[in-house]
């Protein structure tokens, strides 16, 4: 850990050295509170607990990811006498998925990213590498792939979300992938088309392979076109999609071979950002930058040998007047619409896992659902979930995870002691949004859909300072923060 977070704090204060300015005076300019533990805070010493809960019961966590681990690396040091077990199949579940961005531009390698999961579980916590296939909550009973049985008193729902690819016609065969494991169907059918997703690791290295080699056609004189996608459901880190387009941008620019390219962004949406202030910060540096975008355009269909990407584009136009409430129906309209590419980034179609999300701990909709506050499941009161696979309005970041693990921790533990759950979720998300190589902007914000930056600095305005914590603060401060239940 103190090699880790050294060597990034010598490469930061290299560069800021450049700049004329102490890390210090940085990061007090930038509002770094989440990082002041880097910087020899007390932040870490401080979330330690002065008095342990006596409280007992069998606890049970559902994933060994960033969610799953933090709750249970905060539950361990603020129980007396903790009982917990993690269920996670994958023995590298707490790889940094917010690096695959910079893996797709060449900026980190999979190396960077990818950690063993016993190296980060909390001293105690018993780890089953199973997975979790059947829930019995009226039971207090989990069934694992194994056939083995795991009984809780307390369960803790973290099992991420799962990428759905048989929702665009021609990449059928891919079906559904997780972001780490085998991804031999995903890399065998995109294979050399141009077509590529960050959303998986080892899709992410193969998104550095195909920019470069549409750079390369691009800096021979052809005119090329990049496409980016985005689909019409909740996905993790929704600004993922532009930050590898924009990363593209720089990688151009760098080779001089920006002007034989077509940047465009297609959103199933209608905006760039929910909140208006990023929204309108994001289309001035699209146009500053003359990158394109459709809206409300939804990635149905990739024909890959063709390289032609098949879009619903969807739009409302006044129907029927309704004279009792005195206004128009509104109809959606759809047309097919087909674009060439060269490149092609899929940010696909997620959701939680069938097993879990159609279970009786799931709803209709497929996720968790909880009180968006308390992050409590609506039905079975001692059951809790967060991260990705939780139903919340919205926050499925690692940055609104570093919230909600502590707010679930608290309340289970009030839930133990057999109060009532009081700890509030706010909606806290923070997306460091890469504008390109060298710039950031730190787009923080809750279910207000207004700004609330931790720094008097505009927020929409892009830093260099930002781009530094991103590259090279957030991760051990992820790994050697959040996985220890401190940050």
């Amino acid at each position: 850990m103190n090699n880790e977070i050294k060597k990034a704090l010598e490469i930061v204060d290299s560069e800021l050295k450049n700049k004329g300015i102490s890390r210090r005076d940085a990061f007090r300019l930038a509002g770094l509170g989440s990082a002041a533990f880097l910087v020899g805070g007390t932040q870490a010493q401080s979330a330690t607990v002065a008095k342990a809960s006596s409280a007992r019961g069998k606890i049970l966590i559902i994933g060994g990811g960033l969610a799953g681990i933090s709750t249970a690396a905060k539950l361990t040091s603020e129980l007396s006498n903790p009982n917990i077990t993690i269920i996670e199949p994958n023995p590298k579940s707490v790889s940094y998925q917010p690096g695959n961005t910079l893996i797709g531009a060449g900026i980190y390698t999979k190396s960077d990213v990818i950690y063993e999961t016993k190296d980060f579980l909390p001293s105690g916590v018993t780890l089953i590498k199973d997975k979790a296939v059947k829930f019995d909550p009226d039971n207090n009973k989990v069934t694992a792939s194994s056939g083995k049985v795991v009984e809780y008193d307390y369960m803790v729902i973290a099992a991420g979300l799962k990428l759905d690819f048989s929702k665009i016609k021609g990449l059928e065969s891919i079906g559904e992938a997780y972001t780490l494991g085998d991804s031999t169907k995903l890399l065998d059918a995109l294979g050399n088309s141009g077509a590529t997703t960050i959303y998986n690791t080892d899709g992410a290295v193969e998104t550095w392979n195909q920019m470069q080699k549409f750079i390369n056609k691009a800096k021979s004189g052809k005119q090329v076109r990049g496409i980016f996608t985005h689909p019409n459901s909740s996905i993790k880190c929704g600004g993922a999609p532009k930050k590898i387009m924009s990363l593209t941008h720089s990688r151009l620019e760098e080779a001089s071979a920006r002007k034989n390219a077509e940047l465009l962004f297609c959103p199933n949406g209608g905006k760039m950002f929910g909140v208006p202030q990023y929204h309108d910060a994001i289309v001035k540096q699209f146009q500053s930058r003359d990158m394109k975008w459709n809206y409300k355009h939804n990635l149905i269909a990739v024909d890959l040998d063709k390289k032609i990407a098949t879009f619903d584009k969807h739009w409302e136009e006044k129907g029927a007047y309704d004279e009792d409430l005195e206004e128009f129906d509104m109809v959606t309209k759809h047309e097919n619409v087909s674009t060439q590419f060269d490149f092609l980034h899929i940010t696909p179609h997620m959701k939680a896992p069938d097993e879990i999300g159609q279970s009786k701990v799931g709803s209709s909709k497929g996720w968790i659902p909880v009180n968006k506050e308390t992050l409590q499941h609506v039905k079975y009161p001692n059951i809790f979930s967060l991260g990705d696979i939780a139903a919340v309005p919205m926050g499925k970041t690692g940055g609104s995870v570093r919230k909600q693990y502590k707010v679930v921790a608290e309340n289970l533990i009030k839930v133990m002691e057999g109060r009532k759950p009081t700890a509030k979720y706010n909606g806290y998300t923070v997306c460091p949004l890469i504008t390109g190589i060298g710039s950031a902007m730190l787009a923080e914000f809750d279910w207000s859909k207004k700004p609330t930056p931790s720094c008097p600095l505009d927020p929409t305005q892009e830093r260099y300072i930002w781009w530094l914590m991103k590259i090279y603060l957030l991760k051990p401060m992820t790994q050697y923060g959040m996985l220890a239940g401190r940050a």
